[in-house]
């Protein structure tokens, strides 16, 4: 099993206690996770969680992209899932959110009580799950609005389209234009709206700020952070590491599909020698 070194604060004085919610750097002892069939490991922190992930083992044909990952999340929480290129996030995301592949051959995933990993994909969604994909999955030939409405067919719904207006003006301005003929950060807001016009319990973002333009990724942001605002659990994969750090309450590292941090956004944001081994910054 690994070794855990904590990570505190520089003390203030000789008496200065270690910080009780202090990150758990995993050491870096040779470790590949456990094998499917192996004794599942418990949650970090124990006790019941508003989402949790238990072991979790997933593969893209015999290619071992999520190696026992652990972790659970807070009810408002948001939580940013970082890593280098390569080190399992999507797959991760993606493994949540139960979609075909990568292919989850063991561990458990609960959401508010419900078991995802008994699910297939459109049962997740029907029970809370919001996956913004990286590639957005606009529906080409619809306009904006049409796109909205398809996403509200069947229940649960979410967000009113008055309400999808509200927090995105862009997309009330474009409301009757084919949706795919907007710039890539309209598209994006568009794949955010389309997800909260379903009654959504935990959102996942992969890539937000893929490929855009720095004042639309800001704009981008802003619009995130009223989501936080509003309590809305959410996990947040994404390649700019400061931007997701910025807006997140903890953050996650992955390294090569296992977790080799968990801790607060902060602390990740104070330790230069974390960013380099792990972000690369």
């Amino acid at each position: 099993m690994n070794e855990v070194a904590t990570i505190v604060p520089q003390a203030q004085s000789n008496d200065a206690k270690p910080a009780e919610n202090a990150g758990r750097l995993i050491s870096d002892a040779p470790h590949k996770g456990a094998a499917p069939g192996a004794p599942a490991r418990k949650n970090q922190g124990g006790g019941q969680s508003y989402f949790s992930v238990s072991n979790l083992h997933a593969y893209y044909g015999e290619s071992y992209v999520v190696q026992g990952v652990s972790f659970n999340v807070r009810e408002g929480e948001i939580v940013a899932l970082l890593g280098r290129n390569g080190a399992g996030k999507t797959s991760t995301l993606r493994a949540i959110a139960r979609v075909d592949s990568p292919a989850v051959r063991r561990g458990e995933v609960w959401l508010d009580h419900k078991p995802l990993h008994e699910m297939r994909a459109h049962e997740a969604a029907r029970n809370g799950i919001g996956l913004v994909p990286e590639d957005r999955r606009i529906i080409q030939g619809l306009t904006v609005e049409e796109n909205l409405k398809l996403a509200q067919i069947a229940p649960p719904k979410g967000w009113s389209l008055e309400r999808i207006y509200e927090l995105f003006p862009r997309l009330a301005e474009r409301r009757e234009q084919e949706a795919t003929t907007m710039s890539g950060g309209e598209q994006q807001m568009l794949a955010l709206a389309r997800v909260l016009a379903r009654d959504v319990k935990l959102l996942l973002l992969d890539e937000p700020y893929e490929g855009l333009a720095p004042v639309i990724v800001q704009e981008i942001e802003k619009t995130l952070e009223e989501i936080k605002s509003l309590g809305m659990t959410t996990i947040i994969v994404e390649q700019n590491a400061i931007a997701a750090l910025h807006l997140a309450d903890r953050a996650i590292i992955l390294d090569t599909g296992e977790i080799v941090f968990d801790g607060t956004a902060q602390e990740v944001l104070d330790n230069e020698e974390l960013r380099h081994d792990y972000l690369a910054l």
